[in-house]
């Protein structure tokens, strides 16, 4: 073994040269992970909530993994605008440019990678889309992944959110949900229906759907808000209150506000801002959009490390939250349970 002395004495360039070869040689792995970032691409259905939230978190804790966007990780980032054909048009460009992971945001991003990457070799990971099982990329919640697909959903569960409206609204009875024509939508309803049909918790139950057409573009869900408010109208006599829509029709603020300015019944959020930004809603029990961020995150992490897709199972979302407008449950005479403003904590408007 050569000692530092012996280095020293080396004079002669030839001896040099491979000293530094050497020493690039016993260079940490670390330094070649730098040289080589990782590319990951994501596609989002859309921009704006719940969206940007969600990929909010996931940056944010692939950063605490040591994965640093614009060092060791390179993303690119791009929206279908809630069209499929779009992102399939979008995912077949990425394609081409050798990205090491794939993530979609939302249902129709979803929808679009699985007619471009499934059954392919790079992962995809997916989070917020309402019904991954529906759409054809996981055979369910409790089973390895049957192809490259893996990923974090995006509801509270049906029965878990009837539950809380039950607490809130135990006397009411009809419901009316009006919902933008989009694949999430008539997966979540699918779900409601066969709870209300199976379930004997839920046999006096009944709900109203009425479907507005479907509007793309950033701006979509204020004009299907405009073309829901005759629905709101013709329904507000028939219900006990209103259930906003599990897509994007129920994740903006438009439509909460329109309810709430043409309906004479509460209306049952679905984020977090339907109370808390003062969108409209009474109360709402919804998924923590940080939660799947970081669900999603952990996964990718486990991707980059060198797991295969199989052993990473799909997840719902681990953490719910809720909120409560007491200024608008005392407008429509709705008493609220002490255990709902225990678990809401902070999320109470006085």
């Amino acid at each position: 073994m050569l000692c530092t002395k012996s280095l020293h004495a080396l004079s002669y360039r030839p001896f040099r040269l491979l000293i530094s070869l050497l020493c690039l040689l016993c260079t940490p792995l670390a330094f070649a992970a730098e040289q080589s970032p990782f590319r990951l691409y994501i596609l989002e259905s859309q921009l704006g909530l719940p969206y940007d939230e969600v990929r909010h978190a996931l940056i944010q804790s692939l950063q605490a993994y040591g994965y640093r966007r614009g060092e060791n990780l390179h993303i690119t980032i791009e929206s279908a605008q809630n069209d499929v054909q779009q992102g399939m048009t979008l995912l077949e460009k990425a394609q081409l440019n050798k990205f090491d992971l794939f993530y979609t945001g939302g249902t129709v991003a979803t929808i679009a990678a699985k007619n471009v990457l499934l059954g392919q070799q790079t992962p995809v990971v997916f989070a917020s889309p309402t019904d991954p099982v529906g759409i054809g990329v996981i055979d369910g919640f409790k089973f390895p992944p049957k192809a490259n697909f893996t990923g974090v959903c995006y509801p509270v569960p049906v029965k878990a959110r009837l539950r809380f409206i039950r607490q809130l609204l135990p006397k009411a009875r009809t419901f009316g949900l009006i919902f933008a024509d989009m694949p999430q939508s008539h997966s979540y309803n699918r779900w409601l229906q066969a709870l209300l049909q199976d379930d004997p918790e839920f046999k006096d139950i009944r709900i109203l759907y009425r479907a507005v057409p479907l509007v793309l573009g950033e701006e979509g869900d204020l004009r299907m808000a405009q073309a829901a408010i005759p629905i709101i109208q013709a329904l507000d006599n028939q219900v006990d209150a209103f259930i906003k829509p599990n897509d994007q029709l129920g994740s903006r603020r438009a439509f909460a506000q329109t309810v709430y300015e043409h309906a004479k019944k509460p209306l049952i959020g679905l984020v977090r801002q339907d109370v808390m930004q003062n969108w409209g809603a009474s109360a709402v029990i919804y998924p923590s959009h940080t939660s799947i961020g970081q669900q999603a995150a952990f996964m990718i992490k486990r991707l980059l490390e060198g797991e295969v897709v199989a052993n990473i199972i799909p997840q719902w979302p681990t953490q719910f939250g809720y909120a409560i407008d007491l200024p608008k449950t005392r407008q429509y005479h709705i008493s609220v349970p002490v255990g709902l403003l225990q678990l809401a904590g902070d999320n109470v408007i006085k």
